[in-house]
C-alpha cells in the first residue's frame, strides 16, 4: 500500500534531521548480504512433505520467475527516503505466505548435492589415483620450474656484472686460495730441499754484512772489556789491601784470646787440685763409715743365721705335715684332684709372680750397688750381701703365707666337695637331654640337606640346558658374523682397490703440480745467476773443469754456508756436487740446457 504526502514528508524531515547531525554519508558496499543464521534456524519443513520450495538465487532473470510460479511476483513495497546529499528507495519486507520457503546460494546447493552422493569403493580408489595423479603433476611442474628457475638464475649470476666490492672480494679469494695451494705445495719434502738451497743461495750476501757488524761489535765488546779489566785490576788492588788489614785485626785478635786462654787453664788447674782434695777427704770418711757398716753387719749375720737354723727346722715340721696332707688328698677323687692342681697351678703362680718381683727388686738393688760401686768399691759387696738377706727375709715371709693359705684352702676343698658332687650328677642329665636334642637337630639338618642337594642337581639340570642352548646361539650368530666379515673383507677389497685408483690419480696430479714448481723456482734461480753476470765476453766457457763457476758462487757464498760459518774446501766441493746433481734430478739439464748456455742465451 502506498505511502501519503504526509509519511513521505515526515520520514524525509527525520532523515534531514539526522543527517545534520552526521558526516557526509560514505556507501560501504553496493549491494549488502545478511547470513539469514542471525535471526534463528530454519524451520524444517514437516515430515512427510517432499514437495517443499527451494528458490536458488542465481540471476535477476531466474528470481523473476521462481518469485512468478510461487506467487510472489507482485511489485514489492517500497519507501523513499531522502536526505541532504542523495534520495534512496528501501524496499519493505514482507514474510513468505506459505512460511516454508528456503532461499539458499548455488555452493551450498552443490554442497548439500555432493554429500548426498555415497561413492563405491571403485570410485573411491578412482578418486584417490586422480588425486595423486594430480598432485604428482603438481609437484612435476613445480620441480621443472625450480630447475628452469636455478638455470637461468646461475645463468643471470655468470653473466652479470660485478659491482666494485665484489671484484675485490672476489680477487681477494682467489689470491688468497692461490696462496693457501702455493704453501701447501711448499711443504713437500722436494720442494723444501729446492728452497734451502736457493735460500742458502740469498743468504751470503746478507751472512756478509751481519759478519761485517759482528766483527764491529766484537771490536767494541773488546773495547769494552778492556776497560772493565782495567776498572776490576783497581777493585782487585783495594780489596788486597782490605784483606791485608782485616788480617792484621784478626792476628791481634788471636793474640788476646791466647792469653784469655792461658789465664783460664791456670784458674782450671787451680780448682782441679782444690776438687782432688776435697775427694780424697771423703774418700777417708766414707772409709771409715764402711768398716762400721761391717761390723754391724756382722752382728747381724750371726743373728740371721740362728733364725734360719731355727726357721729351717720350723720349715721341715711343717713339710711333714704337707706330706701327710697330701697323702690323704691323693685319695679323694678326680675332681678334687683336678682343683688341687688347679690351686697348685695358681700357686706356681703367685711364686712365679713372686720370684719376678724378687728379681726385679734384685735388679733393681744390683743397679743400686752397681751405682754405689761407683762411688767406692768395697760398698758393693756389703750392700749385695744387705739385699740378698733381705730377699731371703722376703722369701720366708712369703713361704710362711702360702703354708697358711695351704691350709685353708684345703679346709675349702672338704667343704665344696658335696656340692661338686651333686653338680656332677646335674651335669649328668643335663648332657643326656642335651644329648638327645642334638641328635633331634642332626636328623632335621640331615633331611635338610638332602632337599638342598636335590634342589641343587635340578638346577644345575636346568642349567646345563640353558647352556647348551645358549652355546648353540652362540655358534649361529658366530657364523653369521663370519659371513659378515666375510662380505665385508669383499666389500673392503673393492674400497682398497678403489681408493688406491684414486691415490694413484692424486700422485699423479701432485707429481705434475711439483714439477711445474721446480721449473719455476730454476727459473728464478736461472735468471738470479745470469743477472749477477755482467753482459760481457766473460761469461763462463762450456769447459769440464770450470762449466759450473757460475753455480759455485751461488753454492761457496765468499767461501761461508747460509749459516756464516767458514767451509772447508772439502764441504765446498761436496756441496757443489750435490747441488748439481739435484738440478740435474730435477731435469734442468734436459730441458733448460747447461747453465751455461742459458746465462749466454738470456744475455
Amino acid at each position: 500500500m502506498p505511502l501519503s504526502t504526509a509519511g513521505i514528508l515526515s520520514s524525509s524531515s527525520a532523515a534531514s534531521n539526522r543527517s545534520r547531525n552526521k558526516a557526509r554519508y560514505r556507501t560501504k558496499a553496493v549491494s549488502s548480504e545478511v547470513d539469514e543464521s542471525l535471526f534463528g534456524d530454519i524451520k524444517s519443513p514437516a515430515q512427510g512433505q517432499s514437495d517443499s520450495p527451494i528458490v536458488l538465487l542465481r540471476d535477476k532473470h531466474t528470481l523473476q520467475k521462481t518469485l512468478t510460479a510461487l506467487g510472489l511476483d507482485r511489485k514489492p513495497e517500497t519507501i523513499q527516503l531522502i536526505t541532504r546529499d542523495m534520495v534512496r528507495e528501501l524496499i519493505v519486507p514482507t514474510e513468505d505466505p506459505s512460511g516454508e520457503s528456503l532461499i539458499i546460494s548455488p555452493e551450498e546447493f552443490q554442497r548439500i548435492k555432493w554429500a548426498s552422493h555415497v561413492l563405491t569403493r571403485e570410485e573411491l580408489e578412482a578418486r584417490d589415483q586422480a588425486f595423486k595423479k594430480e598432485k604428482e603433476a603438481i609437484m612435476d611442474a613445480v620441480m621443472t620450474r625450480k630447475k628452469i628457475m636455478k638455470q637461468k638464475e646461475m645463468v643471470w649470476n655468470n653473466n652479470k656484472k660485478l659491482s666494485d666490492l665484489e671484484e675485490v672480494a672476489k680477487e681477494r679469494a682467489q689470491n688468497l686460495l692461490q696462496r693457501a695451494n702455493k704453501l701447501r705445495m711448499e711443504q713437500e719434502e722436494e720442494l723444501k730441499d729446492m728452497s734451502k738451497i736457493i735460500l742458502n743461495a740469498k743468504c751470503h750476501a746478507i751472512r756478509d754484512a751481519q759478519i761485517l757488524e759482528k766483527q764491529q761489535i766484537q771490536k767494541e765488546l773488546d773495547t769494552e772489556e778492556k776497560r772493565l779489566d782495567q776498572m776490576m785490576e783497581v777493585e782487585r788492588q783495594k780489596s788486597i789491601q782490605r784483606q791485608e788489614e782485616l788480617d792484621r785485626k784478626r792476628r791481634e785478635e788471636r793474640i788476646r784470646g791466647r792469653r784469655q786462654i792461658v789465664e783460664q787453664m791456670e784458674k782450671n788447674q787451680e780448682e782441679r787440685s782444690l776438687l782432688a782434695e776435697q775427694r780424697e777427704q771423703e774418700k777417708e770418711q766414707m772409709l771409715e763409715y764402711m768398716e762400721q757398716l761391717q761390723e754391724e753387719d756382722l752382728k747381724d749375720m750371726e743373728q740371721r743365721q740362728q733364725q734360719k737354723l731355727k726357721m729351717q727346722a720350723e720349715i721341715k715340721r711343717i713339710n711333714d705335715e704337707n706330706q701327710k696332707q697330701k697323702a690323704e688328698l691323693l685319695a679323694q677323687e678326680k675332681l678334687a684332684d683336678q682343683m688341687v692342681m688347679e690351686f697348685t697351678k695358681k700357686k706356681m703362680a703367685r711364686e712365679a709372680e713372686f720370684e719376678a718381683e724378687q728379681e726385679r727388686i734384685r735388679r733393681e738393688k744390683e743397679k743400686e750397688i752397681a751405682r754405689l760401686r761407683a762411688m767406692q768399691e768395697k760398698a758393693q759387696d756389703y750392700q749385695a750381701e744387705q739385699d740378698a738377706l733381705r730377699a731371703k727375709r722376703n722369701q720366708e715371709v712369703a713361704d710362711r703365707e702360702w703354708r697358711r693359705k695351704e691350709k685353708e684352702n684345703a679346709q675349702k676343698k672338704m667343704e665344696t666337695e658335696a656340692e661338686l658332687r651333686k653338680s656332677r650328677l646335674e651335669q649328668v642329665a643335663f648332657k643326656e637331654h642335651a644329648l638327645a636334642v642334638q641328635v633331634q637337630r642332626d636328623r632335621d639338618e640331615f633331611e635338610r640337606i638332602l632337599r638342598a642337594q636335590r634342589e641343587q642337581i635340578e638346577k644345575e639340570r636346568l642349567e646345563e640346558e640353558k647352556k647348551a642352548t645358549g652355546r648353540l646361539q652362540h655358534a649361529n650368530e658366530l657364523r653369521r658374523q663370519v659371513r659378515e666379515n666375510q662380505q665385508k673383507q669383499v666389500q673392503n677389497r673393492i674400497a682398497t682397490f678403489e681408493e688406491g685408483r684414486r691415490l694413484k690419480e692424486e700422485a699423479q696430479k701432485r707429481r705434475e703440480r711439483i714439477d711445474d714448481i721446480k721449473r719455476k723456482k730454476l727459473e728464478e734461480l736461472r735468471c738470479a745467476v745470469i743477472s749477477s753476470f755482467p753482459r760481457s765476453s766473460s761469461l763462463p766457457q762450456r769447459d769440464g773443469t770450470t762449466g759450473w763457476k757460475a753455480w759455485d758462487l751461488v753454492v761457496k757464498g765468499h767461501g761461508r754456508d747460509a749459516q756464516g760459518e767458514a767451509l772447508l774446501p772439502t764441504q765446498a766441493s761436496s756441496l757443489r756436487r750435490g747441488l748439481q746433481q739435484k738440478v740435474l734430478g730435477w731435469g734442468l739439464a734436459g730441458s733448460l740446457g747447461t747453465p751455461w748456455q742459458d746465462a749466454r742465451a738470456l744475455a
